[in-house]
């Protein structure tokens, strides 16, 4: 019989999950499963006992345990590296009475299980002192030592086969040790919580600051008690909790609120005291696994997207992310100043927006993100990258703030937009519109124009630009997307869109051939609505060099006449022509130039589609539904008829 071995367990589920119905299993010495079996009735001891599992229900984590035997005499030592390669804990086993047992443990085991192992991911180690019943004293005096030497040691139980004294306690600590690890949280040597522990719970502790005071008060210490152990605090318990950090730090409690450095010291506290389950169940109820990463499953939920659907946010997600604005902006000018946007990102692990974002939205006079600049990114980001948009909402704990499942709860998926042409209605809130046009020919000033800049920028050149737009009393937003203009290589996601603007310079003779090609080969047989821009209209007006003018182009393909723009003005631009855009993507049952010709030359709509004659009566209950019909149509014959060049910001006036 061998008096040293190693005990090993082995997790075959996801420790990430609810920490229930783990497989383990344990490699014990003989002598000390024989006993935990038999408590010693028998004289005779094998060298290697049967294989054994222990239920669930009979120990403290409410762990199955399967306990496999090592024999040094009947086994190999490949044997018994295949088995430690296996381990997620391993128990060292010394005979208290024996000095030669105990020296063993630093010459041959642990070195043995170090050589063994991957040094990134070592599994942690439990010394165990057996026959405590042959001797009065402890061997703990000589194993501390030992102890702060192997930062991979989490601790050591003295025990007894013979009485089974601290036998259940073994296996308690031996679970814990997998299920609660010390070594990610806390360095023994500085007595204190290891950085990437501390840099995890700061944002849990941002995260749970509400009004981002720097304090966590009474009612969001509630809230965090509730949401991490799913019961309040008592107020004296609360009390208690303060007064603890009182007496030990100085600065750990303030305007009767626990700050950073005192959230911080509670959980080294739990840790040194052995309760370091409790700093493990926050971590884990915010999303963090057990190398203090945030788990994928946290970060990117299912979601589900069909083809020709989009994303959007709800109601809810609106709400909460309207809460971060309003808490991060101090001084309260309904915009984030660059130092106050730097604070919100904090409980990112990298910058999500760059530099492209101030040209990509609404900016105040000083260049900050406004309240409407800051929803639109998030818009646009839920509408180009949902899964980049659930990540964000991760690091900002919208699951757990909002009490959701996931993030993905913070999400809407439209229904296909065939179904929205059928329908003849939609319930989006966001539209595309992917802008075409020939190298110069005014688009970026377009889609800044849209933002309500005159001149486009140089530096950090955005392709996007989203803001929101009025249509018949609804806000909407609408994202424009310039195209590069490379006529021979349009991708698929150049031409999905809810409208095409096609831009071409006033300006210049050569300009137009190149939106005219785009619209014959791409949209002229599709039923996406499209519009032509006659940009730098302040510019005098030349004659486009093309087989037909601009304006007869679009009156033989159905199309609402060419409309001019500058953003070359010395007030905001016009925004009535995006007002336009937002129409005609809402509405692309009306606008499609496929679905247009019921309109002839001059521009007259004839209303068909409904069935109306003059001869045809209808019932007084359908008269509403009829009506509402017959508004777009007046609305999308407006459009149809509009002057084919003038100044917007005349006819605005």
């Amino acid at each position: 019989m061998a008096v040293f071995c190693i005990v090993t367990l082995f997790i075959l589920s996801n420790v990430n999950a609810l920490h229930t119905n783990f497989d383990v299993r344990l490699i014990m010495s003989s002598m000390l499963v024989y006993h935990f079996k038999h408590s010693l009735r028998s004289v005779f001891v094998p060298y290697r006992a049967e294989e054994i599992t222990i239920p669930a229900d009979v120990t403290p984590e409410r762990v199955p345990t399967h306990i496999v035997d090592y024999s040094e005499a009947e086994q190999t030592d490949e044997q018994l590296f295949q088995e430690i390669s296996k381990a997620n804990v391993i128990c060292i086993v010394y005979s208290v009475n024996n000095q030669k047992s105990i020296e063993k443990v630093t010459s041959h085991w642990i070195p043995l299980i170090t050589e063994n192992t991957d040094k990134d991911s070592r599994v942690p180690l439990i010394l165990v002192g057996n026959k405590s019943d042959l001797v009065e004293h402890s061997s703990m005096e000589t194993i501390l030592p030992i102890m702060n030497q192997y930062s991979e040691i989490e601790t050591c139980v003295e025990c007894s086969a013979k009485n089974l004294k601290n036998i259940s306690e073994l296996f308690y600590y031996a679970q814990k040790a997998v299920l609660h690890p010390t070594g990610p949280l806390y360095c023994p040597e500085k007595k204190d919580v290891r950085p990437v522990c501390a840099k995890a719970l700061t944002r849990i502790f941002k995260v749970s600051d509400l009004d981002n005071d720097g304090i966590l008060n009474d009612n969001e210490l509630n809230f965090f008690q509730r949401t991490c152990f799913n019961a309040p605090l008592e107020p004296q318990a609360l009390e208690d909790v303060k007064n603890v950090v009182r007496r030990n730090l100085i600065d750990g409690v303030c305007d009767n609120g626990l700050t950073l450095k005192g959230f911080l010291f509670l959980h080294t506290l739990f840790i040194q005291r052995g309760r370091h389950e409790t700093t493990w169940t926050v971590l884990r109820r915010f999303g963090y696994d057990d190398d203090l990463e945030l788990n994928q499953d946290y970060l990117f939920p299912l979601l589900k997207v069909p083809p020709n659907c989009t994303t959007e946010l709800n109601h809810n997600a609106s709400l909460f992310l309207q809460s971060i604005f309003d808490k991060h902006d101090k001084d309260r000018d309904s915009a984030l100043s660059p130092v106050e946007l730097g604070y919100l990102f904090e409980v990112f692990p990298y910058t999500p927006w760059g530099p492209d974002v101030y040209n990509t939205v609404c900016t105040n006079d000083q260049g900050w993100i406004t309240y409407q600049g800051y929803l639109s990114q998030w818009t646009l980001t839920t509408y180009l990258d949902v899964h980049r948009c659930l990540e964000y909402l991760g690091y900002l704990g919208y699951s757990i703030i909002a009490e959701q499942e996931s993030q993905a709860a913070g999400i809407i998926v439209t229904r296909d937009k065939k179904i929205d042409l059928q329908k003849k209605q939609t319930q989006r809130s966001v539209f595309r519109c992917n802008v075409f046009g020939d190298i110069s020919s005014g688009k970026s000033g377009f889609l800044q124009a849209f933002l309500g800049k005159n001149l486009t920028v140089k530096e950090h050149r955005s392709y996007y630009a989203i803001s929101t737009t009025f249509v018949y009393g609804q806000e909407k937003f609408l994202l424009l997307h310039e195209v590069f203009p490379d006529f021979d290589y349009l991708t698929d996601a150049d031409l999905l869109c809810d409208i095409v603007c096609l831009v071409y310079d006033g300006n210049n003779p050569y300009s137009f051939e190149y939106c005219a090609n785009v619209f014959k080969q791409y949209f002229m047989d599709s039923k996406t609505p499209c519009m032509m821009i006659a940009a730098k209209s302040d510019l005098p007006e030349v004659k486009q060099i093309y087989g037909c003018s601009p304006l007869e182009f679009c009156r033989r393909h159905k199309m609402p006449p060419p409309q001019s723009f500058t953003c070359n003005t010395a007030a905001a631009p016009s925004r009535e022509i995006y007002a336009k855009l937002t129409t005609m993507a809402m509405h692309p049952y009306v606008c499609s130039h496929s679905n247009l010709n019921t309109a002839d030359r001059q521009g007259n709509i004839h209303v068909l589609d409904f069935g109306i004659s003059s001869g045809l009566s209808f019932s007084t209950h359908f008269l509403p539904h009829f009506l509402s019909h017959l508004c777009v149509l007046c609305s999308i014959s407006y459009l149809v008829n509009m002057p084919p060049y003038g100044s917007l910001s005349q006819r605005a006036s």
